[in-house]
C-alpha cells in the first residue's frame, strides 16, 4: 500500500480512512456494528496496511472510541494515525458547542475512552456559530502545545466560514485547521465546489465522508421508470432503511455518474465501489484520503481494492464529465 502526506500535517497515512460512525451505534434496538465486529474490521483494515482510523466522540455514544482503544491497547500506538472530533458532549447536557469549557472536557474523555495521550488529529464536528472562531481556535492550540493533539481538522461548514477560520489563525498566530472532512463524492460537487477550492488553495487534505453516496455509487441500486430519485434498493440497504436516501444522494447527475463509473469498472474489471473511491484518490488539487464505513469485512475488502487499480486519465474524465452533464 502506497502511503501519502496528509496535506501539511506530515503525517503519513493509507490512501484511505476507517470510518468508524457505525460502532455502537443502535437502530430500532439493534447495534449495527457490536464490539466483535468492529474488532473484525480493525483487523482487517490493519491486516491489509490501513493506518488511518476515524472516529468521534458521540459515535455510539462513546463506545467507537472506547472498541478502538481496547483494539489500540496491544498495539504500536506509534504506527496508528487516530482522529477523534469535538462538538457534541459526552459530559454535560448543556455544553454543545466549541466553547473552551466543551473542548477541554470533551479531550480529555476521548483520550481516556482511547486510551492514549494524543490525538493525531483533532476534528471540530461543525461550525459554532455562538462562539467566537478564535475562542476556539485558541484553546485547541493550547492542546497542541500540551501534546494532547498533533493536528487540527474541520468538518462541513461554508467556504467562507473556513476561510474565516483560516484567517484568524494566520492574523492571530493561531494553529490553523490542515484537514477537512467534506460530503464529497463523484456525483457531489457543486455543493462543495467552493470548499474544495479554500482546500486547494491553502494545501488543506480532504477527507470526504459518504465518499460512495450512502452505497449508492456501489452499483448495488436500479431505477425504476423515468424519475430520478425512484430506486429499486436491496434488502437492508441504506435505500430501505433511510427515508432521506433519495433526496440526499440520488439525482439525475448520479445516474449519469453511476453509468460511467459502471463501464469504468467493467474495463478495470473492478467493482463500481472500487472506481468510485479512486476517482477520489486521484484528485489532483489536494490530497485526497476517503473515509469509507464498511459494514462488513467483506464490505472493506471491496473497498480496499480501490487502492490497487488505476484510472486512466480518459476514465477520470469520464466520471467529471459524467458528473457535470458534459459529453
Amino acid at each position: 500500500m502506497d502511503y501519502r502526506t496528509l496535506g501539511s500535517t506530515g503525517l503519513k497515512v493509507s490512501p484511505l480512512c476507517l470510518g468508524t460512525w457505525r460502532f455502537g451505534m443502535e437502530s430500532d434496538g439493534v447495534t449495527e456494528t457490536n464490539r466483535s465486529d468492529a474488532h473484525d474490521l480493525l483487523d482487517a483494515f490493519d491486516e491489509a496496511g490501513g493506518n488511518f482510523i476515524d472516529t468521534a466522540n458521540g459515535y455510539g455514544d462513546g463506545k467507537s472510541e472506547e472498541w478502538i482503544g481496547d483494539w489500540l491497547s496491544d498495539k504500536n500506538r506509534e504506527d496508528y494515525v487516530v482522529a477523534s472530533k469535538v462538538y457534541w458532549s459526552q459530559q454535560s447536557r448543556f455544553q454543545e458547542n466549541l466553547s473552551r469549557k466543551n473542548i477541554r472536557a470533551e479531550i480529555e474523555g476521548t483520550l481516556e475512552r482511547l486510551g492514549t495521550d494524543y490525538l493525531d488529529l483533532y476534528y471540530i464536528h461543525r461550525w459554532d456559530d455562538e462562539t467566537p472562531i478564535e475562542t476556539t481556535l485558541r484553546t485547541l492550540t493550547n492542546l497542541v502545545e500540551e501534546g494532547k493533539v498533533n493536528a487540527l481538522g474541520a468538518s462541513s461548514m461554508a467556504a467562507w466560514k473556513l476561510t474565516k477560520a483560516l484567517w484568524t489563525s494566520d492574523t492571530e498566530g493561531l494553529e490553523r485547521f490542515d484537514v477537512t472532512q467534506p460530503m464529497f463524492h463523484a456525483a457531489h460537487h457543486e455543493e462543495v465546489a467552493d470548499y474544495l477550492d479554500v482546500c486547494a488553495d491553502q494545501d488543506l487534505a480532504v477527507c470526504p465522508y459518504s465518499p460512495l453516496a450512502g452505497g449508492f455509487l456501489t452499483g448495488k441500486y436500479e431505477r425504476i421508470g423515468d424519475g430520478s430519485s425512484e430506486v429499486k434498493s436491496p434488502d437492508g440497504s441504506r435505500g430501505q432503511l433511510t427515508e432521506e436516501f433519495s433526496e440526499w444522494y440520488v439525482s439525475e447527475a448520479g445516474w449519469r455518474v453511476l453509468d460511467a463509473i459502471r463501464e469504468t469498472a467493467d474495463e478495470l474489471d473492478a467493482t463500481p465501489a472500487q472506481v468510485a473511491l479512486r476517482w477520489l484518490i486521484q484528485q489532483s488539487e489536494f490530497t485526497c484520503v476517503p473515509i469509507v464505513g464498511a459494514r462488513t469485512v467483506d464490505q472493506l475488502s471491496d473497498n480496499l481494492g480501490a487502492v490497487e487499480i488505476e484510472l486512466s486519465a480518459e476514465q477520470f474524465d469520464r466520471i467529471s464529465n459524467a458528473r457535470d452533464g458534459d459529453d
